[in-house]
């Protein structure tokens, strides 16, 4: 079977008119979630800074905007400062069942591109990023073997795929031209898993700017016919070759498409956190609320993770879990996340400041944290057990399947408006309150917009 041929017709022929209402509705959601995200990172986000000025730095045509800066740059250059801050926070969205940020990288590279191209349609980006995403969670959900195990890190990976499908179908590419974007893109894209072994790295907060960036390139360079090759995804040496030893399944990557869009099934998160971490949260509050304890009451707090699973590696090294140096590595760590929940009864923006991670509640805390496994399928990760001994001598354990802000368990269209502005409010550019409501009843109903540019003005 010809997948790459598939994938690439499927992204050149499916118009807005083809999409559901549901995969509609979900996409403007994660726009408005991603650029409130981004705004977020313009000052939280550990090491964005650096991307920013590079890309101001370099000059050129002056055509997208870094999202929260007061400056424009050539498209592949907004796309690689975007990118950057768009997984900082650790707070866009994901689809739990491909282990992906599906829109991570594909909302920065669709931007870019809609506003440096012009007379781009509301419709037309959100064909561009249902799509971009689309493709991310079908990629995602069709490898047999776990790409950790090989040593890749597939998150970041696959989002060039994203944003290489979202700018292709924004510069309105051939077929033939979308798959030599994707060929383009198999030729950039990569990302070493041991990221996630060195705690001092920051790699994993701006990894997606190296991916927006490809993706917008891959698309440019398409468009002026650089060809590529034939099956960049199933080759001897496509994708699944690359990252998973062949080992992939096409009836999942190709399962329902047209019909069924993975993109609507997204989960959004509650907190800025990985999403591994999610259940615990979860578990721990409800814990704490229902049986009316804090930390001061706690013996001992035990986490049953699986054991081929990335929530294995939200636990390990343990005293490294416990006691993490870096905001990106408290975020992707069980054992801080569920410490700091209990001890300050929530996960906020804040949770992650130098303060925190150093406060003397929450290092006793999580020292009392350990860990035990089960066999669970890799991909099967998302659901957590917390189980507590309580100094009185109770024990308390809560299971969390459908974890909030999945599509089992949505989070609320105006608790997501309301992370919006919380995550807006930490922009480097102060954008009055009267604006935020003016951008996000735009982005809302960007169906109705004619052109992208009455939109990223307000960025």
């Amino acid at each position: 079977m010809n997948e790459s041929k598939i994938l690439t017709e499927y992204v050149f022929k499916t118009q807005y008119s083809d999409l559901p209402k549901e995969a509609v509705d979900v996409t403007k959601m994660a726009i408005l979630d991603a650029i409130g995200v981004t705004l977020g990172a313009g000052t939280l986000g550990e090491g964005c800074r650096a991307f920013v000025n590079l890309a101001k730095a370099g000059g050129g045509k002056k055509e997208s905007t870094i999202i929260g800066f007061n400056a424009k740059v050539p498209s592949y250059m907004a796309a690689f400062a975007n990118g950057a801050m768009a997984h900082a926070l650790d707070f866009e969205d994901a689809h739990e069942g491909a282990l992906v940020h599906s829109n991570a990288a594909a909302v920065p590279a669709a931007l870019a591109v809609a506003e440096a191209l012009g007379n781009v349609s509301g419709k037309e980006l959100i064909t561009a990023v249902t799509l971009g995403s689309d493709i991310v969670c079908r990629l995602g959900l069709a490898f047999n073997k776990n790409p950790l195990d090989l040593g890749w890190y597939i998150p970041s990976i696959l989002g060039a795929f994203g944003a290489t499908t979202a700018a292709a179908k924004i510069l309105r590419l051939t077929t033939e031209q979308i798959l030599d974007a994707f060929s383009l893109c198999l030729c950039q894209a990569t990302c070493s898993a041991e990221i996630i072994n060195s705690p001092h790295s920051i790699i994993r907060s701006i990894r997606d700017s190296f991916a927006s960036k490809a993706g917008v390139l891959s698309a440019i360079l398409a468009k002026e016919d650089i060809r590529g090759f034939d099956f960049p995804f199933e080759g001897k040496a496509g994708l699944y070759s690359f990252y998973s030893s062949g080992d992939f399944n096409s009836e999942l990557l190709l399962k329902d498409i047209g019909k069924e869009y993975e993109s609507a099934k997204i989960s959004f998160k509650p907190w800025p956190s990985c999403r591994g971490t999610h259940s615990y949260i979860e578990a721990t509050l409800k814990i704490a609320k229902e049986a009316d304890i804090g930390p001061d009451d706690v013996a001992s707090i035990e986490l049953l993770v699986g054991e081929q699973s990335i929530n294995r590696k939200l636990c390990e090294p343990l005293e490294r879990k416990r006691h993490p140096k870096t905001a990106i590595d408290a975020k992707f760590s069980i054992p801080f996340t569920v410490a700091s929940a209990l001890v300050q009864g929530d996960i906020t923006l804040n949770s992650f400041s130098p303060h925190t991670l150093t406060d003397n509640r929450v290092s006793s805390t999580a020292n009392k944290i350990n860990f035990t496994t089960d066999n669970r399928d890799w991909k099967k990760s998302i659901a957590g057990t917390v189980s507590m001994t309580l100094k009185d001598g109770r024990s308390i354990s809560k299971t969390i399947n459908a974890v909030y802000g999945s599509p089992e368990n949505p989070i609320s269209r105006e608790s997501l408006i309301e992370k919006f502005y919380s995550c807006a409010s930490y922009s480097n550019k102060k954008i009055p309150k009267a604006e935020l409501k003016r951008l996000t009843d735009m982005i809302l109903n960007l169906e109705s917009l004619d052109d992208i540019t009455n939109l990223t003005e307000f960025l």
